[in-house]
């Protein structure tokens, strides 16, 4: 009697597939509110980190100033975290929320 050790072939598992959908489905990055930095400061940097144009920038700090939170960029997870490390380059308080 020989004993044969056979290959199991690869298998994905549900929460590999899970994780990989996760990153490919859009991320929300949250800005919020608050009260340590001037309106310009605010505008300048959602320009730096997410490239909109000075409207937009606005609208943003705006929506965030006023209900406390704003979505000021959406995207794949690499993406939205480098956006929330640029927003946090100057102590804006952000959040990458998943919209799955």
């Amino acid at each position: 009697m020989s004993t044969e050790v056979l290959d199991l072939p690869e298998v994905e598992t549900i929460s590999d597939a899970k994780n990989e959908v996760e990153e490919e489905l859009p991320w929300n990055v949250i800005l919020y509110n608050d009260d340590l930095h001037s309106f310009d400061e605010v505008i300048l940097q959602v320009q730096k980190a997410t490239g909109v144009a000075l409207e937009r920038a606005v609208e943003i700090t705006l929506e965030a100033h006023l209900k406390g939170r704003a979505v000021c960029y959406t995207g794949l997870l690499e993406r939205c975290e480098h956006v929330a490390a640029v927003l946090q380059q100057i102590g804006l308080t952000v959040e990458i929320e998943w919209t799955g």
